[in-house]
């Protein structure tokens, strides 16, 4: 694995604590908070259900390797740690929007959350390129699922 050539077994560790870790957080609010959909009205374009834990398991596993990457990089320096910054900032609204949108079953207050969980990870992905371009890239994914997902969320608003 290139990531990892020539780093320790405390590099691996951390890599791979960083991953599940992610996961674990992410995960989270959908065992907490349900994700149960049989009170929305389904657009055309909803994907099926399957798709939502795979991709996600898939974008948080490489948010994980991004955070690692940024990490690596040296955490006193002061990129690094606004990079910290943005991705606990993303982090938080991510976590939030699934008790707003599947527990208070509020798609309007959701769009709001997943509107901010847009901007935030915009920010996250600029944070992350001044440190390492390779964690800013491996990010896409994740824009452009949450880009569709505010879509979704939109068309759940407004159906």
């Amino acid at each position: 694995m290139t990531l990892l050539r020539g780093r320790s077994r405390r590099d691996l560790l951390v890599a791979v604590g960083m991953v599940l870790g992610v996961n674990l957080v992410g995960a989270a609010p959908a065992f907490l908070f349900g994700s149960g959909t049989n009170w929305i009205t389904r657009p055309w374009f909803f994907p099926p259900e399957i798709i939502f834990p795979v991709v996600w398991t898939l974008l948080f596993t490489l948010l994980g390797i991004s955070l690692f990457l940024v990490w690596r990089q040296g955490p006193n320096r002061r990129p690094v740690r606004i990079a910290f910054v943005t991705f606990g900032i993303q982090m938080v609204l991510n976590v939030l929007w699934t008790p707003v949108f599947f527990g208070l079953q509020r798609p309007d207050l959701g769009l709001v959350v997943i509107l901010a969980l847009w901007v935030a990870i915009v920010g996250m992905i600029v944070a992350f390129d001044r440190v390492d371009r390779r964690a800013a890239a491996l990010q896409v994914p994740y824009l452009l699922w949450v880009s569709f997902a505010s879509v979704l969320n939109y068309a759940i608003y407004t159906g």
